[in-house]
């Protein structure tokens, strides 16, 4: 069970193949709730029988390169380290619009999906709701609207706490004087906290996102953040983003998992089934490791430990192969690499080698895309008799696709609320996409566009 800093972990060359480092135990920690009914006759699959795929991207925020300003902060708390001792003097304090319309711009060509994040107050160098002290408040707003109109089609943005450094005094909207790991928020919190004590700081962070004009669905841990509270934490998570934002679906980003570990998000405190009242909280890790240029940004690339160049082998590979979903993991800064721009290309790489192999297997998602719909494959009432197969949502869901069993003669027939939806069939299962149906001499695959409440599919 791995109880540090996440970014530690992350530096930890042999630590993602050591499954005894960060084991189910500690991702699956906080308690699951409720589950209904759901017949074994039908497989809820990935949607459109692909492998979902997601690119999570920490320590990102506005202009503000985090690998210049974190450093300094975290060698006075944390002096002895060797990794606090680079010469970020030397970095760049800026990380341009200019790069983020280029890595924007390509992934929207590409199809890649994912998570951003925008730290609200980053390394306590200004409030991106306000001012940041070094840039004309114009180059902020404009900074803010390339987000929202270039990165959140495609991407989720999330608060990575409040600064990702110092714990803020909520009463006086400070950092604390002292500087120990109990007020650093890699570490904190050092003692229990109660749901409502972190919810309180977590909606602090998304009020700021929220005054910016930026959506939001869920919350990334800045490094440890929350390991002494992992159950609070994800309760926490699901108070302050429905408080916030009126969030249906809340999640979050907080583990790295093992080698021999899923990549399956897990569906949390689940309480409410039945009632037009669902709790939730979904839980998305990631399967990989930093090994693009971490999160200072001057470490060298590996793209081949994500994928070879022919994608024979790697950790994404291995995923994939195994039918795992493909979430995989950078900072932002080392996307950046004080300029050259190594990761982008090392991450260009690694998109171009997957995509060559697998054309027809993968599905890129942002993250509350996947939460919605492991929601909704896990908290579907699933009833089947031998007419119809009977549906209840609790939540709508697009690209909902289901195998079981039938006759290839046998026409099928789905309607929700006296509506039938349509159905197309198809020759191949690659060419499933909501309102297709895949048919054998023995099962059918469906892919639809689920409504909320109850859909029966007639046999």
């Amino acid at each position: 069970m791995w109880h540090g800093d996440r970014r530690l972990f992350l530096k930890t060359s042999s630590a993602i193949a050591s499954s005894s480092i960060l084991g189910s135990q500690l991702f699956a920690q906080s308690p699951l709730g409720q589950r209904p009914q759901q017949d074994a006759a039908v497989e809820t699959l990935y949607p459109r029988d692909r492998i979902p795929m997601t690119f999570i991207i920490d320590d990102s925020t506005c202009l503000v390169n985090m690998g210049h300003f974190c450093i300094p902060q975290f060698h006075s708390c944390y002096p002895d380290r060797a990794v606090y001792q680079k010469p970020w003097q030397t970095f760049p304090r800026e990380i341009p619009d200019s790069f983020v319309q280029e890595f924007g711009e390509w992934c929207s060509e590409n199809g890649v999906k994912g998570k951003y994040s925008i730290v609200p107050y980053p390394s306590c160098v200004g409030w991106v709701d306000r001012e940041l002290p070094g840039w004309p408040r114009k180059a902020l707003q404009q900074s803010l609207k390339l987000v929202r109109e270039l990165m959140v089609p495609n991407w989720d943005i999330h608060p990575e706490m409040i600064t990702h450094t110092r714990v803020i005094d909520l009463k006086t909207g400070r950092p604390f004087d002292e500087i120990s790991p109990a007020t650093m928020e890699n570490s904190y919190p050092q003692e229990k906290k109660s749901v409502d004590e972190l919810a309180e700081y977590l909606a602090y962070a998304l009020q700021i996102l929220k005054n910016c004009g930026l959506p939001c669905e869920g919350v990334t841990t800045p490094g440890g953040f929350g390991n002494m509270v992992k159950t609070e934490l994800s309760l926490a998570a699901q108070q302050s983003v429905r408080d916030v934002y009126q969030t249906e679906i809340p999640h979050y980003f907080k583990y790295v998992v093992g080698e021999q570990e899923s990549t399956q998000p897990k569906v949390e405190h689940v309480s409410g089934l039945g009632t037009s009242q669902v709790n939730l909280t979904v839980n998305i890790p990631a399967g990989t490791g930093d090994w693009f240029g971490g999160w200072e940004g001057d470490v060298t690339p590996e793209p081949d430990r994500y994928s070879t160049a022919d994608a024979s082998s790697g950790r994404l590979v291995d995923l994939i192969e195994r039918g795992e979903p493909g979430f995989f993991l950078c900072h932002w800064p080392g996307m950046y690499s004080n300029g050259t721009k190594a990761g982008f290309h090392a991450f260009q790489r690694v998109v171009n080698s997957v995509h060559k192999k697998y054309p027809e297997q993968l599905h890129w998602m942002k993250l509350s895309e996947i939460a919605r719909y492991w929601a909704a494959k896990e908290l579907t009432t699933i009833r089947v008799d031998d007419s119809t197969i009977q549906l209840d949502a609790p939540f709508a869901c697009p690209d909902f696709t289901l195998k079981f069993k039938t006759n290839e003669a046998q026409p099928l027939k789905i309607t929700s609320r006296g509506e039938v939806i349509p159905l197309k069939r198809v020759q191949s299962k690659t060419q499933l996409k909501a309102g297709h149906i895949f048919q054998t001499p023995e099962t059918a695959t469906l892919c639809f566009d689920l409504p909320k409440g109850v859909t029966t599919i007639q046999l």
